[in-house]
């Protein structure tokens, strides 16, 4: 189950609670995508966790081009590592362009079943098209990695080219590098698209870095305990929310109407795929906001929220599902 169902007796309604927010535990700090120079990165590997530890992080995945990493390389900062690595198939050829397929694989230790090695260098990746790649998101998901689909627009692949590949629990919806230097990737392009075909997948803001200055500007912020395996079960099972620089502290849906608590934006705006995005404003500060979903033009099979802060900086929630009453 994606949503936890509190029935509560005394009023007769049910809540359905965001998984994120179920739990009270501290919520962690971390950051899933990120590169060094062990691929295409220019900060050492040394230089960026002490970067992201500098900046208030819990945890972190290296995650070079086609090289898997188990080991922390600043030990002294306590930061918790994510094994895991980025795969990609290079181009695939366009009349007049290209297309790709890049992923992160994120795993647990050697000892928890990961079956890649430290420094493991994954062979050039040989895929056309998403069927043909499918082989190599099954072959992660054997080695005990949860995977993500990055950058969607700056890949060039509308959903249409990656809604086939299964096994993804999540998407990017925000990608520091191509924001900063494609203005792409930036608002959660074409998951909508999968959640409206009943494709359950989470969304998560990365950074991409491989300058300095790109990283440490989106990140998660996951309900679990301080240690690998409670992180990535959180991770699965979509118990976390993205940002940019705003806070979520609650979402649930009550009586059929949204709720959301979170730090004072000036925009927060409810999304479901075959309905028309509902809005709240106001340039003095929002910190609470409640949208029916009764009405025109039907029931809704999800609902997930998006809140912007009065610098532009966003946060986005992960959907409830409500079909899973």
């Amino acid at each position: 189950m994606y949503n936890e169902l509190e029935f509560l007796l005394k009023e007769d309604v049910y809540t359905l609670r965001q998984e994120a927010f179920i739990e009270k535990n501290r919520m962690l700090k971390g950051g899933l995508h990120t590169h060094t120079t062990r691929s295409d990165g220019r900060g050492t590997p040394e230089e960026v966790i002490r970067l992201f530890k500098d900046n208030g992080y819990d945890f972190l995945a290296l995650t070079d081009h086609r090289i898997y990493n188990f080991t922390n390389f600043a030990p002294e900062t306590g930061m918790i590592i994510i094994p895991g690595m980025e795969l990609d198939n290079g181009v695939m050829p366009c009349s007049n362009g290209m297309r790709c397929f890049h992923t992160l694989c994120l795993g647990p230790t050697k000892e928890d079943g990961n079956g890649y090695e430290q420094d493991y260098s994954f062979p050039p990746v040989c895929a056309n098209n998403q069927e043909e790649y499918q082989k190599y998101l099954d072959d992660a998901h054997e080695k005990k990695n949860l995977t993500v689909y990055c950058h969607p627009e700056w890949s060039c692949t509308p959903a249409r080219y990656f809604e086939k590949q299964k096994g993804n629990f999540a998407m990017e919806i925000w990608n520091s590098g191509c924001a900063m230097d494609n203005d792409m990737d930036t608002d959660a392009a074409y998951w909508d698209e999968l959640l409206g075909q009943n494709i359950r997948i989470f969304g998560v803001a990365t950074d991409d870095g491989h300058q300095m200055h790109e990283h440490c500007n989106g990140w998660v912020m996951v309900n679990a305990e301080n240690n690998l395996n409670s992180i990535l079960e959180s991770l699965s099972k979509g118990a976390f929310y993205s940002s940019c620089g705003p806070e979520i502290y609650d979402f649930y849906i009550k009586d059929n109407v949204a709720v959301i608590d979170c730090s004072e934006v000036v925009k927060i705006r409810l999304h479901s795929d075959c309905h028309p995005t509902k809005i709240v404003r106001s340039e003095e500060g929002i910190t609470h906001a409640e949208f029916s979903l009764e009405g025109w033009p039907g029931p809704y099979d999800y609902a997930r929220i998006t809140i912007i802060d009065k610098d532009g900086k966003y946060a986005w929630t992960n959907p409830i599902f409500l079909n899973e009453k």
